[in-house]
């Protein structure tokens, strides 16, 4: 982790009036002020949310900036837990860029006061977006595609681009955002795991429940095909416009082998078209071939990303 701190020293004196976005690793000072003027010190009124630890706030810079602030409360600072989650998503978002995954602007250690600096997802959680009735609405069945591709994109590239690999551990609903255009970024690092090859990997459980891979329970080890069950719980979700609990369970059952599409897409949304109607498709047999109860037959996201890709027809209907 030293590596990450040393690397940007040299923007820890940036003047107060300088660009935000350009400062990495804030001394307190340029960030703290700035901060706590825009938040009214963190008033409630600028509260919008809670993450895997922390609070979230949203603030407006005075170069006119709006970005979302995660707060480390005093009491979650002083648990070792609570802090290196704060400390784990620092090392692991300054290292990575891709276009669906939320960008860390900055943080700040100061005066007790520990907080993240993120750009600000307009629409919050695809969880929220999903169980808005007028927002699921105008989440078309284009938009709905769009979005699942964008969060294999990201998984594909924090596998297969990033070295060492980045295993998300808690994709879900909830840590998937969305901005006013629906574009999907994923959120929330905290568990994040940098895949050690000369390790066991061996962790204990976590995530959320329902989107844990089964094996995760009794093997204890982190594999980046766990991140391809989660993946394929959300596709569902975003599909049926609801968490797929009873179909996950019944996913072993011969009775869910001959599914028809229609039994599992929301049913509030007219019908797609014939185009969209194969992208659909796509994206359904994919999500089942990523619930597979046995991670070796998931496919790979990076896998996964290039069918999206290719745009093909699915070889096999679920």
């Amino acid at each position: 982790m030293s590596r990450v701190f040393k690397e940007n020293q040299h923007e820890l004196r940036e003047s107060k009036d300088g660009n935000i976005f350009s400062i990495w690793n804030y001394d307190g000072h340029i960030a703290y002020e700035d901060i706590i003027e825009a938040t009214e010190d963190f008033d409630i009124r600028y509260f919008i949310g809670t993450g895997g630890y922390g609070s979230v706030y949203k603030a407006k810079l005075p170069s006119g900036n709006v970005v979302a602030l995660k707060k480390l409360h005093q009491r979650e600072a002083e648990n070792p837990i609570f802090y290196k989650s704060f400390i784990n998503e620092v090392r692991v978002l300054t290292e990575i860029r891709h276009r669906n995954i939320v960008k860390l602007h900055g943080f700040c250690v100061h005066k007790g006061c520990r907080f993240l600096i993120y750009e600000y997802i307009e629409r919050g959680s695809l969880f929220c977006v999903l169980r808005n009735v007028d927002e699921a609405m105008e989440l078309d069945w284009s938009k709905r595609v769009n979005i699942i591709k964008g969060t294999a994109h990201a998984l594909s590239y924090m596998h297969h681009a990033c070295i060492p690999a980045i295993v998300h551990r808690d994709i879900s609903s909830n840590n998937i955002l969305l901005n006013s255009e629906f574009q999907a970024f994923i959120s929330d690092f905290g568990i994040a795991k940098l895949l050690d090859p000369d390790s066991s990997n061996q962790t204990l459980v976590a995530g959320t429940y329902g989107y844990i891979a089964p094996e995760f329970a009794y093997t204890m080890t982190v594999i980046k095909k766990c991140d391809v069950y989660s993946f394929g719980v959300v596709a569902l979700e975003v599909l049926m416009g609801r968490h797929p609990g009873e179909l996950l369970s019944s996913l072993s059952s011969s009775s869910s082998q001959n599914m028809m599409l229609n039994e599992i897409l929301n049913h509030r949304l007219p019908p797609p078209n014939r185009l969209i109607g194969q992208d659909i498709l796509l994206v359904a047999t994919i999500a089942f071939a990523c619930l597979h109860t046995q991670p070796k037959a998931r496919p790979t996201m990076k896998c996964v990303s290039q069918e999206f890709l290719s745009r093909k027809k699915p070889n096999v209907i679920p």
